[in-house]
């Protein structure tokens, strides 16, 4: 008889990266349950365990993480804009009930963390690229500052208390169930905007650098993560390689057969130049490495975002 698989909390399960990633590990066999404070595509959950509840109540949060195996923490309360403006709001909404999660995950016998950290903040201004894991970590914004101080913790835990855990430091994710309108993503809003028809905002002069990666490669990501039985904990997903922000107006421009029209704004300083992950370790310990396309990746958005425009129109409501 098959062993059975672990049991899932996806805490933000509702979120982007969330949803894509509990509708995986339902269809891989797993019991998934998905902890938020709304249900944005409850169709698209059907068979997952919905468990509604804010991060900074640790009642709901042990109510929700209790008897299951594996913990995916997705949670993070702001963007990096909104996180420079809020500095203190930012540690008490995000890291200090990311503290108390690590407690209630040791406590209550949960066997893995695994946490959704930021490879395109958490360098600052690398010197190197492709940046690798052993980089010095020096970001230039809180949202950064926020992710690298939940690292720091989740390895204080596993010295204190045994709790094992894995690090994802995601590059520039992007795909179905991502929304325009939380500023998530520049692909969700630039694709949004040229299928209504209306001009796409760029910050700066459209030269800086990311390392898009497609969000079933991230899930892939999740996954592979969830079963590594290696001594290492921080792992960079992305793909190795850059694109700058004209380079996604062109390659939208020639999927749509249109020329786009551009609203440029003054560049911003949290905004760094260059952004590219360096993927080694990921390949070589999780044997894991993204299989998408950034043109396949891209086309799917498009065809996602065309098919589910009235219900991404409800959530502007």
């Amino acid at each position: 008889m098959p062993a059975q698989k672990p049991s899932c909390v996806v805490l933000g399960g509702s979120g982007f990266i969330g949803t894509n990633l509990c509708r995986r590990l339902l269809a891989s066999g797993h019991r998934v349950r998905a902890f938020g404070r709304h249900c944005r595509f409850p169709d698209k959950l059907r068979g997952v365990e919905w468990y509604q509840g804010d991060f900074s109540d640790p009642d709901s949060v042990a109510a929700a993480i209790e008897t299951f195996d594996i913990v995916f923490h997705l949670v993070h309360g702001a963007m990096p804009q909104a996180a420079n403006l809020a500095m203190a709001a930012d540690v008490q909404r995000n890291v200090i009930p990311s503290i108390t999660l690590l407690e209630l995950c040791s406590k209550l016998g949960v066997r893995r963390v695994i946490f959704s950290s930021s490879g395109g903040t958490i360098y600052g201004c690398p010197a190197q690229i492709p940046t690798p894991e052993v980089a010095p970590t020096d970001p230039i914004c809180a949202y950064g500052i926020s992710k690298l101080a939940i690292e720091k913790y989740l390895t204080l835990h596993e010295h204190l208390y045994s709790l094992d855990f894995r690090v994802l430091r995601i590059a520039n994710p992007f795909g179905p169930f991502q929304i325009p309108w939380k500023g998530q993503g520049f692909i969700a809003a630039a694709v949004s905007r040229a299928l209504s028809g209306q001009p796409i905002e760029i910050w700066g002069d459209g030269s800086v650098v990311r390392d898009f990666v497609f969000v079933d490669d991230v899930v892939d990501a999740f996954e592979a993560a969830m079963t590594d039985t290696s001594n290492t904990r921080v792992f960079n997903i992305g793909t190795g390689e850059g694109r700058s922000l004209t380079d996604v107006i062109a390659a939208i421009e020639r999927l749509l057969d249109v020329k786009l029209s551009i609203k440029w704004a003054r560049g911003r300083s949290l905004d760094i130049p260059i952004s590219v992950l360096a993927i080694d370790r990921a390949r070589e310990v999780l044997e894991w490495e993204p299989k998408t396309s950034f043109e396949t990746g891209l086309a799917m958005t498009m065809e996602w975002t065309r098919q589910n425009r009235s219900e991404i129109d409800k959530l502007y409501r």
